[in-house]
């Protein structure tokens, strides 16, 4: 049997040619949340086309649904009961953000391993967090972007669900999560680089999930990459493997973004007037 050490080889290896092929390839559960996208960015798709996509997939629809009706997306509380008009409602962003929060979902549960199943679980509950916080300061903050900040917040971890997938063909990674978690974390950001290059995400993502967090400098938060680093402070669920590696960044970093020009009180108040709209947001998600 192969130990975790040759595992470990075999699986960088593997990553580093996918990153120097631009080969990046999801399971099957990431095929839907694909085709919505390539639906939703062809501009002759009609509505009921994309629609009927959704449907496809219970799960989605059903979360959909949930979606148009929260207060933040539907104000004025006319019940929303159909998969197009709630498609309508959402917008094609945050349609997209649903369908990879659903993908990410079912590959969470895909794991056999108990072990792999809470990491999995758990880096998909962060994510789910630090989106709905982006979109709820986003809204609060009367930027014009709520619904890319979103997305932007959900793929922050993209590229740890994408090694989460991969290192499925190698089991004894498992037999230390430790160091599994320092692979992961080794590897992240260049993943998640080709795989929202792979999935031809828009620049602005791209940018507000490589920005750096120790450049903030301005109160109110201008840069999307700013709301997105806000949002993963206001982030009550750890990221699994920062948690495995015995980091706890987020006291630290909230005294540097402090020194460097974020505003306590003002981001405090922030986070108290978004929490409701960022729950509401976890409710429908994961509902």
């Amino acid at each position: 049997m192969e130990t975790f050490d040759s595992q470990t080889d075999a699986f960088a290896q593997q990553i580093e040619e996918e990153l120097h092929d631009g080969v990046v390839s999801f399971p099957t559960v990431f095929d839907l949340s694909l085709r919505i996208k390539q639906l939703a960015d062809d501009p002759e798709v009609s509505l009921a086309r994309i629609a009927s996509a959704v449907q496809a997939e219970p799960l989605l629809s059903a979360k959909v649904i949930r979606m148009a009706n929260t207060l933040a997306l539907n104000p004025y509380r006319g019940d929303i009961s159909s998969v197009k008009d709630a498609v309508g409602r959402l917008g094609l962003s945050t349609l997209r953000c649903l369908a990879f929060a659903v993908a990410a979902e079912q590959l969470a549960r895909d794991h056999r391993s108990r072990q792999m199943r809470l990491v999995a679980s758990g880096l998909w509950m962060h994510s789910i967090d630090v989106a709905a916080w982006a979109y709820a300061f986003a809204h609060h903050l009367k930027r014009p972007d709520p619904d890319s900040a979103m997305l932007a917040g959900l793929m922050i971890d993209i590229g740890q669900f994408y090694l989460l997938a991969r290192a499925a063909r190698y089991p004894e990674l498992e037999g230390d999560m430790n160091r599994f978690a320092e692979v992961v974390t080794t590897w992240d950001e260049a993943v998640r680089a080709a795989v929202l290059e792979a999935f031809d995400m828009p620049q602005t993502i791209a940018e507000a999930c490589a920005a750096d967090p120790t450049a903030r400098s301005e109160w109110p938060p201008v840069a999307l990459g700013d709301v997105i680093f806000l949002a993963t402070l206001a982030a009550e669920t750890p990221n699994p493997f920062e948690s495995l590696l015995g980091m706890r960044r987020r006291p630290e970093l909230l005294e540097a973004s402090m020194a460097g020009g974020v505003d306590r009180e003002a981001f405090a108040a922030l986070v108290a007037e978004a929490r409701g709209t960022r729950q509401e947001l976890i409710a429908a998600a994961c509902g």
